[in-house]
């Protein structure tokens, strides 16, 4: 493993335990009861993403490493990782925000189509 998929490893690796510590922060929101029904199935639900996603990358970059990609596709492919479990999941913690449910909703469908362009290049890599 060198180049992107090191670097994209070390960063999924690093960012795991953000999602950990959102686990924490989650048992706080759900016994504070400070956020609606609404907003707790969000939190949830961004978290949920987070950390399932990474586990995905850390996937899709093993297999990556052992493609006969180009440096430039291999770059291409982690920032559309990078940035599709950023919006995917960051997408749900915007449904939180009071009339941003519209905008919520649209960075997580784009994360969704990130997250698939990088998975079909890797498709490819292997094929």
């Amino acid at each position: 493993m060198h180049g992107p998929t090191q670097l994209f490893t070390v960063i999924a690796l690093v960012s795991l335990p953000t999602v950990m510590y959102g686990g924490y922060a989650l048992m706080g929101v759900m016994r504070d009861r400070k956020l609606t029904e609404h907003q707790r199935a969000m939190f949830r639900a961004g978290h949920a993403h987070a950390g399932v996603l990474l586990v995905l990358a850390l996937v899709v970059l093993q297999i990556l490493s052992r493609t006969d990609l180009s440096d430039t596709t291999l770059w291409i492919t982690c920032f559309l990782l990078l940035f599709g479990i950023l919006a995917q999941s960051g997408g749900f913690f915007l449904h939180l925000l009071p009339n941003r449910g519209k905008l919520g909703g649209r960075v997580t469908s784009a994360g969704a189509v990130l997250l698939a362009a990088a998975v079909l290049v890797t498709a490819y890599g292997v094929a």
